[in-house]
């Protein structure tokens, strides 16, 4: 009783209508409630109409639950406005629409600037992992960037889609309260704007391990997540379909046996969940791994450096190896 009592009242604190002190004054009103009746239920002293409200207000938030609709059409923040398109794939040329590639002085002064794209996937030649750390040693935000042989990167991210002038809540993300979406940047945006402007910690780590065909794969199965999402919109959920399980699940998709592991929730320690599969630069402990891969300060330092890609990878174990042979 007490833990579908708290999911009700995470549902309204998070997803009924009307004026923030509305929404709290049901909370308490219905907190009151719950723990009333199941203090009357554990003492065996509760009648059957605050039993029979109980029950009935938990149908109800349930029916309200699945009538929730993740939508496309909200005024949302500037930053994931777009939604990425893939315009044409022919199984090697894929062109996308709407990668982003911002300009970013701070968090509210920026260029927008959305550019169409193309890349020749037989030309990929490495995979990194991003881990940009915000909130603590046990969450941070996951990336992949694509390297090509021209020297281009291209990162993808999971990410909340916001609405102008909304801010992310761990807690509201259990509660339908954000939609998603797949980002597609430059490493001149995505990294950047984490490490010189938002003030996150932010460490990379060069991908082993696979085939050209594997490493592909993977780039195809953003595409089709890209495809997905812009087909029809989906709730993003902090356990379930977050910026790191999304990695797991398109991961598993050309690698079948990947374990499931507490990691894959406190995203923090993602990086030891990769050193473990033994997909990290081989031969280097993780420790040095580590600290050669805190790309923060080479990223500052970089500013508006058009080589920014090449001047935080400097020093980081497994670089002039790549990923695919």
């Amino acid at each position: 009783m007490l833990v579908a009592a708290l999911w009700v009242t995470g549902l309204l604190a998070y997803q009924l209508p009307g004026p923030g002190w509305l929404r709290w004054v049901a909370v308490a009103a219905w907190a009151g409630f719950a723990l009333t009746t199941a203090l009357g239920v554990a003492r065996a002293r509760a009648g059957r109409w605050p039993g029979a409200v109980y029950v009935g207000a938990l149908v109800l938030c349930g029916v309200w639950w699945l009538l929730l609709t993740p939508r496309q059409d909200r005024v949302w923040a500037d930053d994931v406005a777009q939604r990425l398109k893939v315009v044409e794939f022919d199984g090697t040329h894929v062109v996308l629409d709407n990668v982003r590639d911002f300009t970013w002085r701070s968090e509210d002064d920026h260029d927008v600037r959305w550019v169409r794209r193309s890349y020749d996937l037989d030309q990929l030649r490495s995979a990194d992992l991003v881990m940009s750390y915000w909130m603590g040693p046990m969450i941070a935000h996951t990336l992949i960037s694509f390297g090509f042989a021209d020297g281009r990167q291209l990162v993808f991210s999971l990410e909340i889609r916001k609405e102008r002038g909304e801010s992310f809540s761990a807690l509201g993300g259990f509660f339908r309260k954000f939609e998603m979406t797949l980002v597609a940047a430059e490493e001149t945006d995505i990294i950047r704007v984490r490490s010189n402007v938002r003030g996150e910690d932010v460490y990379l780590y060069r991908l082993h391990g696979m085939t050209r065909e594997q490493l592909k794969g993977l780039f195809v199965s953003y595409l089709g997540e890209a495809r997905k999402l812009d087909a029809a919109p989906a709730f993003y959920n902090t356990l379930t379909s977050n910026c790191t399980t999304i990695v797991y699940e398109l991961a598993k998709q050309i690698a079948p046996g990947l374990p499931l592991d507490y990691r894959l929730l406190v995203s923090g320690y993602f990086a030891e969940y990769a050193r473990d599969l033994g997909v990290l630069t081989p031969g280097v402990d993780f420790a040095t791994l580590k600290a050669r891969g805190h790309i923060t300060d080479r990223a500052r330092a970089a500013g508006n450096d058009p080589a920014f890609s090449q001047v935080i990878r400097q020093g980081v174990p497994g670089m002039q190896q790549g990923t695919a042979p």
